[in-house]
């Protein structure tokens, strides 16, 4: 079998529905559990929708870029453009069973140098879950940084959660 090719490139408006596939099997349910960065045990809820997703895809403030092996999506990442030199980074999504193998880094990567071209951002924030331990960790290690504020988990759940906001100079 000859390995295929690896791109990171826009997602297209036809691929809302293997996106949603995929953000979900990687965030939820028992198929998450293969991978180290699921919310599985935190939430049931779904993690987005094909209509969202298709919204994202339509807007020009925001950037969808996936990572696809061949025509098979591996994994995504959200870049939105926000005021004041800023981007966002969101939806960073790998198959969980090729959680291994680098792909974070280098749509974390891509993402970056995306925020810095199309929206001029000088810098990139984020959120993580404040439970999420690991991946704060995960994240420190490529250069994000806590700024101190603590955000509300958009839906209500019982144990209440709350997102920790991160934020890199980009360039």
């Amino acid at each position: 079998m000859t390995a295929q090719l690896l791109t990171i490139r826009p997602a297209r408006p036809d691929e809302a529905d293997a996106l949603h596939a995929l953000v979900e099997r990687a965030y939820r349910g028992q198929s998450a559990r293969a991978g180290w960065t699921h919310e599985a045990d935190l939430l049931e809820t779904p993690r987005s929708s094909v209509e969202t997703l298709a919204a994202v895809l339509a807007d020009p403030g925001e950037l969808l870029l996936v990572l696809a092996e061949g025509e098979r999506l591996v994994g995504c990442v959200q870049v939105s453009g926000r005021a004041g030199g800023a981007a966002y980074l969101g939806l960073l999504t790998v198959d969980p069973s090729r959680q291994a193998d680098g792909f974070g880094k280098q749509l974390i990567a891509a993402a970056e140098d995306a925020a810095a071209e199309r929206f001029g951002a000088a810098r990139m924030e984020l959120s993580v879950v404040h439970l999420r331990a690991e991946l704060i960790a995960w994240y420190q290690r490529r250069g994000y940084r806590l700024t101190g504020e603590e955000r509300p988990f958009p839906v209500a759940v019982e144990p209440p959660l709350s997102l920790l906001v991160m934020e890199k100079a980009l360039g």
